[in-house]
């Protein structure tokens, strides 16, 4: 019997890269999965690899009536929703002195308001089910700060401390809440944004297991916290990041 077996599990972000990984691992362990994601191209496919009864949902995180929509598509669909993984977000470079409020704006609107909707959404639905897990996936920049992401550490703070706020909350309810903050992940997005493979062997270099992330290294975290195994966990933080936190790895 898998770790995951009977539950339903709503992954955000759940097409590509980290969330892709969760999604296999989730499916793998006996969950039932709603892939919700704007990258359409990259979920259906996904979905009809991972088959039946988990779906591709479009889901703009950011979008209060696109939440609302898959909610109630997957509470019908599927009957309730007994984990939520706040997967999705975006990251953006850029000098604090050039950022423009367009920028920063719509990397908070993806990855902290996301965040938000979602835990709003699935609350009653965990609660009218008698509870839950929600994981939100925050990062080694909620924990501390790296130069030129003024906006996504703030997202990525906001994540932690929302997380503390709905754990305290939610708990007597039977829902718990976790995030998890992984380092640097061998992902599409990240290798784009670091410059490659030159990118990621630096971002090796700089910790204690002298390598970068793996997808499924952190849909592992996810799996652990979505299963009863962290039955007696909620409000805290689950880091995956190869030792970066262990010192001042990318600070400057």
């Amino acid at each position: 019997m898998g770790r995951l077996e009977g539950k339903v599990a709503l992954i955000t972000g759940g097409a590509q890269g980290q969330g892709a990984a969760a999604v296999r691992a989730f499916v793998a362990e006996g969950a039932k999965v709603v892939i919700a994601d704007v990258a359409d191209d990259h979920g259906k496919p996904l979905a009809e690899e991972v088959g039946g009864p988990s779906y591709f949902q479009h889901l703009d995180v950011s979008s209060e009536s696109d939440w609302s929509s898959a909610v109630a598509e997957a509470a019908e669909s599927l009957g309730t929703i007994d984990v939520l993984v706040n997967n999705a977000g975006i990251l953006h470079f850029s000098e604090l002195a050039k950022t423009t409020l367009e920028e920063y704006e719509r990397v908070i609107r993806v990855n902290q308001v996301g965040t938000f909707l979602g835990m709003r959404e699935v609350t009653p639905v965990m609660i009218a089910g008698g509870g839950g897990s929600i994981v939100n996936s925050s990062s080694i920049e909620g924990l501390g700060g790296m130069p030129f992401l003024i906006a996504y550490s703030a997202s990525k703070f906001a994540i932690r401390g929302m997380t503390k706020v709905a754990a305290l909350e939610l708990g007597s309810k039977g829902i718990r809440v976790n995030s998890v903050h992984p380092g640097m992940i061998d992902t599409g997005m990240i290798r784009e944004q670091v410059g490659g493979a030159e990118g990621m062997a630096w971002g090796a270099k700089k910790v204690a297991l002298k390598r970068v992330g793996l997808p499924e290294d952190v849909a592992g975290m996810y799996v652990f916290l979505a299963s009863d195994e962290s039955g007696f966990c909620t409000g805290a933080e689950f880091v995956c990041d190869g030792g970066a936190t262990a010192t001042h790895a990318y600070g400057g």
